[in-house]
């Protein structure tokens, strides 16, 4: 199996493998697209991908959100898109507890190391912003990923309740020697 993958920002081209990427993810009943900056939300790609670029900057940010980098996670040698990640470089009132990243893999795609390669990635492109750490938040029954945190250094810190539902919190350090 290929692990190669490549985390690219979104465009247009990729438009068509995006909106592919989040039908298979409705097809199996999945409502919500972690880490795709509201892509599960939208009806028009376009409007979606002026959105995500305009958040990437700190001038042209949504006032209402944080400097966010979106990612899709393209496999090298198909160019298939398995996944999706973005980094928020900061944490407003609304995401202390959320945390810093959020990732989702195709179902088709999952439990193949995926996940784990995308968030090894994305905590190097961290770490050379300068991010001492990210904070991750999952919920306790969501095994895959709490090992796709624990596999790239991420410790337990604390839990909190979101929306009636307890998740746990992971820090993964960023400093030398990590990830």
């Amino acid at each position: 199996m290929d692990k190669n993958i490549c985390l690219v920002r979104p465009t247009l081209e990729l438009k068509e493998k995006a909106l592919e990427y989040r039908k298979e993810h409705f097809t199996h009943g999945e409502n919500v697209i972690n880490g795709s900056e509201l892509f599960d939300k939208t009806d028009n790609y376009e409007e979606w991908l002026s959105g995500v670029t305009l958040n990437t900057n700190p001038k042209t940010v949504n006032e209402n959100w944080v400097v966010t980098d979106t990612f899709f996670a393209v496999r090298e040698n198909d160019n298939k898109i398995i996944g999706m990640i973005d980094l928020r470089h900061t944490l407003n009132e609304f995401l202390k507890d959320l945390g810093n990243c959020g990732y989702s893999v195709r179902p088709s795609e999952r439990k193949k190391g995926y996940a784990t390669e995308m968030l090894r990635q994305i905590c190097n492109i961290a770490k050379g912003y300068g991010l001492p750490e990210l904070k991750l938040s999952v919920t306790p029954g969501n095994l895959a990923s709490v090992r796709t945190i624990q596999k790239n250094g991420g410790v337990y810190s604390y839990s909190f309740n979101f929306e009636g539902e307890e998740a746990d919190v992971y820090i993964i350090k960023l400093g030398e020697g990590n990830v």
